[in-house]
């Protein structure tokens, strides 16, 4: 008897139908299958920093073993958690946050989650500027809302206020704002953040401030959080933040959201039944993270910096990018478009080419809604970023000007 392949689709849901998978996920996989086959990968696709997480947060954690702290904890996070989020607040930056408004996520993305399907569903939209964070859509998507996008290309991705307020509707419901931003690693100034969300409060709207980069910004841009708005703002308001970034701690998977107490209610009871509480050693080592020194993440800055600076210059001499300064993550975000037209049509193609032709990573800025661009994270060592950069122009020579 012949065997015969038997195809069958999986039943699933409507709302995950609807969703896409990560591109930067995948730009992760690839780098994995070109090394599986021994090559030499220069990978730009992680977000993910190259520094490991500081040692006395590491201690901190095995104290916190050895100490019996291995339980469950509250679904909201410890008290300790919730008092060392508040206290970090108004020590840098003289804002007042009750530690009951504080919920411990298991990342920053769980607490964007979080916030998202407690608020939204059919029949609402949520205002996502472009480019964006490629897991934005994709949980608005999972909640049935419909994600509405910004195109803030012609303001070189900065999110205007008068954008907000030509988009808005009736029908809008909550507005995600990502500054600095992944991918453009564009600041938005707090003058005009406050402007952005006074529009959307006075149209009933609520806001979810995606905090991960909060303290990746380089002069003479400002460090600025949600968080100091005066409280008829903060009524409307969420901020998702990350301990992955500034501490380089992506693997401890541990964040938090601040929000008003009632939002805070139903986001803890959507998370008591979905993961419950981030690890309770994940916790201690985040109070650590912010009760001490920081001058580990001033090191950190630094060095991207270096790195930001080099780079931006070392892609304008590239034909065919064109990349801006950006004022904050460890992002560039270079405009590709001068090596399309010729065998190249998309920004996809390009990525794509210097993946099999330089055995180099980029993530394609379709993914976050900017075609004709790619990312480059530059969360990797000076030398690797020059290896990189030599790949990226023999590639951009071969195809700059439509060839």
């Amino acid at each position: 008897m012949t065997e015969t392949a038997v195809k069958t689709s999986f039943p699933v849901s409507p709302n995950v139908a609807r969703m896409q998978p990560s591109s930067t996920l995948a730009a992760m996989q690839a780098a994995i299958a070109l090394r599986q086959e021994g090559h030499d990968v220069v990978d730009f696709g992680p977000g993910e920093p190259d520094f490991d997480t500081p040692a006395h947060i590491k201690e901190a954690a095995a104290r916190a073993m050895q100490a019996g702290q291995t339980k469950y904890t509250p679904t909201g996070g410890t008290k300790k958690f919730q008092e060392s989020v508040a206290a970090y607040y108004e020590r840098e930056f003289g804002t007042r946050v009750n530690p009951s408004e504080v919920t411990a996520t298991a990342g920053g993305k769980q607490g964007i989650f979080n916030a998202v399907v407690t608020l939204c569903g059919p029949g609402d939209d949520v205002l996502i500027p472009r480019p964006y964070w490629v897991t934005f859509p994709e949980i608005v998507t999972f909640a049935g809302a419909n994600p509405v996008f910004i195109d803030t290309e012609e303001t070189g991705f900065q999110l205007t206020a008068e954008q907000v307020e030509s988009a808005i509707t009736p029908r809008t419901k909550l507005i995600i704002i990502n500054s600095p931003s992944n991918p453009s690693g564009r600041v938005i100034p707090p003058a005009e953040f406050e402007r952005i969300l006074r529009v959307t409060a006075g149209r009933g709207a609520y806001a979810v401030s995606d905090e991960c980069y909060l303290q990746f910004v380089y002069e003479p841009a400002e460090v600025f959080s949600a968080a100091t708005l005066d409280r008829e703002l903060r009524e409307r308001l969420c901020i998702a933040g990350s301990f992955s970034k500034t501490y380089a701690m992506t693997g401890w998977r541990i964040g938090y959201t601040v929000a008003p107490a009632a939002w805070t209610r139903e986001m803890n009871k959507v998370q008591s039944h979905s993961t419950s509480n981030p690890s309770s050693i994940s916790q201690a080592a985040a109070i650590n993270a912010f009760d001490s020194s920081q001058e580990c993440v001033g090191e950190m800055l630094a060095e991207y910096r270096r790195r930001r600076d080099w780079l931006v210059g070392a892609i304008a001499e590239i034909p065919g990018l064109d990349c801006a300064q950006p004022e904050g993550a460890f992002y560039v975000f270079p405009c590709v478009r001068g090596c399309l037209g010729g065998e190249l049509k998309t920004s996809a193609d390009f990525a794509d080419r210097l993946l099999r032709e330089a055995h180099t990573v980029v993530t394609d800025g379709a993914g976050f809604g900017a075609e004709g661009y790619v990312r480059i994270s530059y969360a990797t060592s000076m030398e690797r970023l020059e290896e990189g950069i030599r790949r990226i122009r023999r590639v951009a020579e071969k195809y700059a000007g439509g060839k």
